[in-house]
């Protein structure tokens, strides 16, 4: 089923209920299973993947009216688990956690499977529609261009890890990467910015069973807040902020597709305007 948004005037009146059910992203990692969510944000599509036994074949949701899930689009896998391989057409890629694969336009037979079933890899996957074929691309960890921002004093000490990016593995429109907050540090992305040219999900991982993290979303002065926890994702459309605090410091995936890829185009809100 197609997961529509509402527009910026609307998102204001929704109440907490309603603004997780349009935003939120919830059960994405259930084990032995493909857990997909087709939207009309950008055309985005996002889930999980946790092999158990046998490898798990990537499928087109009914919704893509496609052959096969990448004949339109391109797909960015990230490992959040256990060891595993992802192979694509018949070639193999191995991926430890943190790992990221990129799988370019054309692929035809996309398989994810664990080494291990008891301590299972946990793929999140992210699609948006690809216009150009490009190389399918394995990206680890330690591989992903590095970037230290933030300080102690203000708890956003981080490291940003982009895998997918215009000076990196090459995309139709996906950029993708990872933010690992120190300990000690809760805040994520502030200040706040949006970018009209492009929407935006953030899929939070690493975070103890009993800590969340207070998503803030929406328009500058119009703020709304979402409690995420482990293994969630909260989706962003061009109008709305995106940030958020933690109980405890916490990883998080961000990717996004749109215009451009260019990762600083931003448009800065300055702390003084939020409400």
């Amino acid at each position: 089923m197609m997961h529509y948004f509402p527009d910026a005037a609307t998102a204001r009146s929704l109440s907490t209920e309603e603004r997780r059910s349009r935003f939120l992203l919830s059960g994405l990692f259930e084990p032995g299973k493909i857990v997909l969510n087709v939207t009309d944000l950008d055309r985005l599509v996002a889930g999980g993947a946790v092999p158990r036994g046998e490898p798990l074949r990537l499928e087109a949701p009914p919704e893509l009216r496609a052959e096969y899930f990448t004949q339109r689009r391109e797909l960015g896998a990230l490992n959040i688990g256990g060891s595993g391989t992802i192979t694509v057409d018949g070639k193999s890629y191995p991926m430890a956690k943190r790992d990221v694969l990129y799988v370019g336009k054309g692929a035809r037979d996309v398989r994810l499977a664990s080494d291990d079933p008891a301590a299972p890899a946990r793929y999140y996957l992210v699609s948006y529609p690809a216009h150009a074929s490009h190389p399918t691309s394995r990206v680890t960890a330690s591989e992903a261009h590095q970037t230290e921002l933030g300080s102690t004093d203000k708890a956003n000490r981080r490291r940003i890890s982009r895998y997918i990016h215009a000076d990196g593995v090459k995309s139709g429109q996906l950029v993708m990467g990872v933010t690992v907050l120190d300990p000690g540090s809760v805040w994520n992305t502030m200040p706040a910015h949006t970018h009209s040219r492009r929407t935006e999900i953030y899929m939070y991982f690493d975070l103890p069973p009993d800590a969340v993290v207070v998503h803030l979303m929406g328009e500058p002065q119009e703020t709304r807040s979402i409690i995420v926890r482990d293994g969630e994702a909260v989706m962003s459309p061009g109008w709305s902020i995106h940030c958020g605090c933690g109980t405890s410091s916490y990883s998080f995936c961000w990717a996004m597709g749109g215009e451009n890829q260019d990762y600083a185009d931003m448009d800065p809100v300055e702390m003084g305007q939020l409400r």
